[in-house]
């Protein structure tokens, strides 16, 4: 069984260059081996992760996230089940969302500033499909 699951959260130390590596480095090492698929959003401390892959796996996964001292504030924002991967593409893309046209959040907001606190889970998710058809998501399919 296929599960999509989107949470938030801030970071819980100043966000750089190498913080987001290695999130991204440790993603593309541990999720093949689990079926694992997804994205990274992130922009100044905030955190917006979208998980593809089995039940068992993503939830498994998810606990990680929530027990992991780089996050804080994590919020599960939309859960489902589903028939197919929206994300199969990556085993861990990102977007910074601080170097896209603003105008794509705003779309989805009311100010063009990620804060996914502020708006339903479904709405989350249709940037994210956004980002998708705007090919805004960098990332490689291996490790």
């Amino acid at each position: 069984m296929l599960v999509r699951l989107l949470y938030a959260s801030r970071a819980a130390q100043p966000l750089t260059h190498e913080v987001i590596e290695s999130i991204l480095a440790q993603s593309r090492a541990h999720n093949p081996p689990l079926g694992i698929t997804g994205i990274l959003c992130h922009s100044g401390g905030l955190f917006m992760q979208v998980l593809e892959g089995g039940r068992e796996a993503v939830n498994k996964l998810y606990g990680d996230i929530v027990r992991d001292d780089r996050h804080k504030d994590v919020v599960l924002l939309h859960y489902e089940e589903i028939t197919e991967r929206r994300f199969a593409g990556w085993t861990m893309g990102q977007v910074n969302l601080g170097k896209i046209n603003p105008s794509i959040v705003l779309k989805y907001s009311e100010k063009p500033t990620l804060d996914p606190y502020t708006v339903p889970g479904r709405v989350s998710m249709a940037l994210l499909e956004e980002l998708i058809a705007t090919a805004s998501i960098i990332g490689r399919t291996g490790p």
